[in-house]
């Protein structure tokens, strides 16, 4: 080196001499610069470049750039902001870079932001591909090195491995295909190794690896890849990054470095356009599979030998994630004396249970668990992790090692092998005090069934429960096993798990029997029906054990309440007939009113017998007036309750001192409890409720009502949905009016007479309760009725409701006294100018002539049963003393003229 910067001295290259010039002056000084002094000024960088320093810059011959693709250097020429200064940055290192300084496989930082590579060998020294042709020209404030190529700032991380002469190999490696993607927009982290690190590998790996590209080698490769920018100051110990590769690798930093899983970084951010490049002294492969840690683990020999015996390795290769608690060596040793030897001669029996009973389908970190948690293994069942001072336990396994990662999961080490728990059936067929339990079961045939996969709950009745049975039950319980014996262990299980902690006082469970049992807790323990819990909570992996002190019997349906009940003889026959017994042994739930074989005695004669005649006719709908669909228990009763039927229509009741009615039938027993509903005995037939045209025409007082209703064609009308309101005169009400009224009336149907009953209906629901004094109501007569609510009764108008709230299914009906007349009625056409006032009276009674006549009148007055108890003459405006007692009355006015017909109320003087 030395003797060539003589011969450039001898030659007269004076820009030799340019000690104490600056890095810029000595490029301008030299006559083999000239393009690279044209572009630093055009970039304007030659006052940098004469600043304080230090620089190291890399200077292009004028041969170097002549070099470059035509038209290269007047295109960079012209945008000199941009590519240009760019490039030229390229080639300064803020610091002094002598050549003394380098090293092979040396990264230097430009000030451009990236790095520029050293390779030193035989033929010389190398930045990137450029020969350094002559080293270390001082400057004052640096140092040049002349090259005999243009550097170009690497734009990918593709680039930086291309350029480098260390990369040859992994660069070679490109035949994966990779390069145009490494090329792309990233960002990416390219864990780089070495040709070194290549060369390190098993002999032949390398050749094997290209001559399947498209196989392991793009693994490998994209192990190496990360799709994001991870400086080394980004870079924390113990931190995990996924890879393009979907794998990740684990960084460790210690005293001796940075590392990648064991793969030191001997230089760290190579930085490029489109990510950055950390080179590596070997190279990565990607992490084992669950099966590989246990295949390699020098303490794991056996349950290698089990999984591979059991044909699971390849399952444990598999994409996962998978947890396995993996017991040792120790652990396999630890079990009874010729255990590991048994289970290895049947590999795909209890050996794979027991396997697949450590191995879990997901990851499970030690961070992630937490005492008491339950874990389901691929083999259906569940271990139980328990966290205390002493550590993590897996069942009674403790482990020793936490957190053995593998790319498809974690592998945990435990100190003893884990035996999965058994089963509800393995409880009772192994308890010393179930031997009956466990015969019964074994004859019924439901062991397999308990084995399954449950989850269970199993009610379980000891050896003395059975035994305090009748003599000879469980003796034929066993005679018939897939009987009543299978009816009564189903109603002993519960297909869920229902623990004690879960139980409430009332609750009722179902059982897999269709039936429910009932929870009661009270001071003296928990009790399944009448039988005590004496142990609870004995836990199996497919449920839980509950043991009990009796044996529970099936509780039966309505149905059989009815069937089996000396009263209901009768009602057993009409539902036997109607067909209704099947429907009544469903699930429900139902409520059903029974009535006694009294109660259908006290029908008229030959009712029954008319009704089996027609079983799915009236008697049909009589008897499903009796069922509701649903549980109606006396407790949830209130008085004025109105309680749907599956007939449709509506059962009333009502509770007072005497007891609790549903419409006019006592309830004499309430409350018998079927599984499928409830049972109340009432002491006579209930009779479906009518519409309000059906009321008035099967009513014996009606008659009238009835003709009037039909001739008037309204019968139709108030037999549709309603709701409707009807208040009813009696017949003797219609004849109280003056004699003649109904037969004009009735001759005129679609006149006077359909107003006047128009008068009497309500297009809505008036139930007594919902009547106030003074109310007005409109009728379907567009007028409305008042309503006056006295010590004496309820009025509407003149009209006492004798009989109130006479239901049917579409409305009410109200009994009255007498006759509503509208404004315009039958009472004008007869006398039109009379006026009675006031009315209710309290002593004196006044009658007008509206037309301010004097005329006599015959005056009577008459109770309601016809009797005259009062007459008198008076004229018009007199007054009349009714010295009679308080009550209703019929007052008739008589004159030559005509008569006049008014109801009256007197009133007390009290």
């Amino acid at each position: 080196m030395k003797s060539k910067l003589l011969l450039l001295l001898i030659s007269g290259l004076s820009w030799l001499n340019a000690y104490n010039q600056s890095v810029v002056d000595i490029i301008v000084a030299s006559p083999d610069h000239n393009t690279l002094e044209a572009a630093i000024g055009a970039a304007g960088l030659a006052p940098t470049l004469r600043g304080s320093g230090p620089f190291t810059v890399f200077a292009p011959t004028d041969a170097a750039f002549a070099a470059l693709p035509p038209g290269t250097v007047e295109a960079l020429l012209k945008d000199p902001q941009g590519a240009l200064t760019q490039i030229l940055l390229y080639h300064v290192v803020g610091a002094n870079a002598l050549s003394s300084g380098l090293t092979n496989g040396q990264f230097i930082k430009t000030i451009n932001g990236k790095s520029v590579n050293v390779l030193i060998n035989k033929d010389g020294v190398f930045i990137n591909n450029a020969k350094v042709t002559v080293a270390d020209v001082l400057a004052d404030n640096g140092v040049v090195h002349v090259l005999d190529a243009v550097l170009l700032p690497p734009a990918t991380v593709a680039d930086v491995i291309v350029n480098s002469p260390i990369h040859n190999t992994l660069e070679a490696a490109g035949a994966a295909g990779l390069v145009p993607t490494l090329q792309g927009a990233g960002p990416f982290t390219i864990f780089a190794p070495t040709d070194d690190a290549f060369a390190a590998l098993p002999p032949g790996t390398v050749e094997a690896l290209l001559k399947d590209p498209q196989g392991v080698l793009t693994q490998i490769l994209l192990y190496h890849a990360v799709g994001a920018n991870a400086l080394s100051t980004g870079l924390t110990n113990g931190q995990f990054i996924k890879t393009i590769n979907g794998k990740s690798v684990n960084v460790l930093i210690n005293k001796d470095g940075v590392f990648i899983n064991n793969a030191k970084v001997t230089v760290a951010d190579v930085l490029a356009d489109n990510g950055v490049v950390h080179v590596l002294d070997a190279v990565l492969l990607p992490p084992a599979t669950v099966a590989d840690v246990i295949v390699n683990s020098p303490i794991h020999n056996t349950l290698e030998a089990a999984a591979g015996a059991a044909g699971l390795v390849p399952t444990l290769q598999g994409a996962g994630p998978f947890t396995i608690f993996a017991p040792t060596d120790d652990a396999f040793a630890a079990l009874p004396p010729g255990t590991v030897e048994a289970l290895l001669k049947d590999p795909q029996g209890a050996l794979t249970q027991i396997l697949l009973y450590h191995a879990v389908g997901a990851n499970a970190l030690s961070t992630g668990l937490t005492n008491g948690q339950f874990i389901k293994t691929i083999n259906g069942k569940s271990v139980n992790v328990l966290i205390n001072k002493d550590g993590v336990f897996i069942n009674n396994a403790k482990v020793t090692v936490a957190d053995v990662l593998a790319d498809n999961g974690v592998v945990h080490v435990v100190d003893a092998v884990l035996l999965p728990p058994v089963t509800v059936a393995d409880v009772i067929v192994n308890s010393p005090i179930h031997n009956t339990l466990e015969a019964a079961a074994v004859a019924a045939g439901l062991v397999p069934t308990l084995q399954g996969a449950g989850p269970f709950t199993i009610f379980a009745p000891t050896d003395a429960a059975f035994a305090a049975l009748p003599p000879g039950t469980v003796e034929a319980l066993l005679k018939d096993p897939q009987g009543a014996l299978t009816q009564i262990l189903l109603y002993h299980a519960v297909g869920a798990n229902a623990l004690s902690t879960g139980l409430t006082n009332g609750q009722f469970i179902k059982t897999i029997n269709g039936k429910s049992v009932n929870v009661l807790i009270n001071k003296d323990g928990v009790f399944i029906n009448n039988a005590k819990v004496t142990v609870a909570d004995v836990l199996a992996d497919n449920g839980v054990v509950h043991v009990v002190d009796a044996v529970l019997l099936p509780p039966v349906t309505v149905a059989d309440v009815i069937v089996n009940s000396p009263i209901h003889n009768t009602l057993e026959a009409a539902a036997g007939a109607a067909g209704l017994v099947p429907t009544l042994q469903g699930a429900g739930p139902f409520t059903i009113f029974a009535p006694t074989d009294a109660a259908f005695a006290a029908l008229p004669p030959g009712t029954v017998e008319a009704l089996l005649k027609d079983p799915q006719g009236a008697l049909t709908q009589i008897l499903l007036y009796h069922a509701v669909g649903a549980n109606a228990l006396s407790t949830g009763l209130t008085n004025g309750q109105f309680i749907k039927t599956i007939n449709g229509k509506s059962v009333n009741v009502l509770i007072n001192k005497d007891g609790v009615f549903i419409n006019n039938a006592k309830v004499t027993v309430a409350d018998v409890l079927a599984e499928n509903g409830v049972v109340h005995v009432l002491d006579a037939v209930l009779l479906p409720p009518t519409t309000v045209a059906d009321v008035i025409v099967n009513s014996p007082i009606h008659n009238t009502l009835e003709a009037a209703a039909g001739a008037a064609g309204l019968v139709p009308t108030l037999q549709g949905a309603g709701p409707f309101t009807i208040f009813a005169p009696t017949d003797a009400a219609f004849a109280a009016l003056p004699p003649g009224t109904v037969e004009a009336l009735l001759k005129d149907p679609q006149g006077a007479l359909t107003q006047i009953l128009l008068y009497h209906a309500v297009g809505a629901k008036a139930l007594s309760t919902d009547l106030t004094n003074g109310q007005l109501i409109k009728t379907i007569n567009g007028q409305s009725v008042n309503v006056t609510i006295i010590t004496d009764g309820v009025f509407i108008n003149n009209a006492k409701v004798i009989v109130a709230d006479v239901l049917a299914d579409n409305g009410v009906v109200h009994v009255i006294d007498a006759v509503l007349t509208p404004t315009v009625s039958v009472k004008e056409t007869v006398l039109s100018n009379m006026e009675v006032y006031p009315n209710p009276v309290l002593d004196k009674i006044y009658i007008r002539n509206g037309q301010d006549q004097k005329v006599d009148y015959n005056i009577s007055i008459l109770e309601l049963s016809g009797k005259e108890i009062f007459s008198s003459k008076a004229n018009n405006r007199e007054s009349i003393d009714l010295d009679i007692n308080p009550g209703i009355y019929i007052l008739t006015i008589r004159s030559d003229s005509g008569i006049y017909t008014q109801k009256i109320v007197k009133l007390s003087n009290n």
